[in-house]
């Protein structure tokens, strides 16, 4: 069993999409730990800003499946794949980190290169795991939080019941 973290965001009715994102993973992978929410500006385009957290729960599907089951859950909250990569969505769901592995395979990079550039991805990072090891940088994640340029992309967190 791998101790699992997945990136969550929407800019599309948030309350609505991130509570029901969070309730499929519950559904499906039995207890979820959550970060803070977040708001941040969208990256890549021009739109509404984003709210983002991390989850974090136990998993002894492979991360290929993993990744699979999060597609599922992001289209039964009516995320359309036919926009844009940089573009509004109701559910984004992103395998960032599974167990300590390191492997880059049909598309899915792990651990996941957006979990050192973007604050909105280290920062939740850095507080469900202020002690937990970056699996290929040996640093904490409060420790990768502390060195991080977090005025590059400022975090808002938000009160939000999910």
């Amino acid at each position: 069993m791998a101790e699992t973290f997945v990136g969550i965001g929407s800019n599309i009715e948030p309350q609505r999409f991130l509570s029901a994102g969070i309730r499929l993973l519950r559904e499906r992978f039995g207890t979820v730990e959550l970060s803070p929410v977040y708001r941040n500006t969208a990256v890549g385009f021009v739109g509404d800003d984003f709210f983002n957290l991390v989850a974090s729960f136990s998993s002894v599907r492979e991360p290929l499946d993993l990744a699979a089951d999060l597609r599922l859950i992001e289209d039964s909250c009516r995320r359309d794949r036919s926009l844009p990569r940089y573009s509004p969505r109701t559910l984004d769901l992103d395998l960032l980190l599974y167990g300590d592995a390191m492997f880059s395979v049909d598309g899915l990079e792990l651990p996941r290169p957006e979990v050192l550039k973007r604050s909105y991805i280290l920062k939740p990072m850095a507080d469900l795991r202020p002690d937990m090891l970056h699996p290929a940088g040996k640093l904490s994640f409060a420790e990768l939080w502390q060195h991080f340029d977090a005025a590059s992309h400022p975090l808002h967190k938000v009160d939000m019941v999910l």
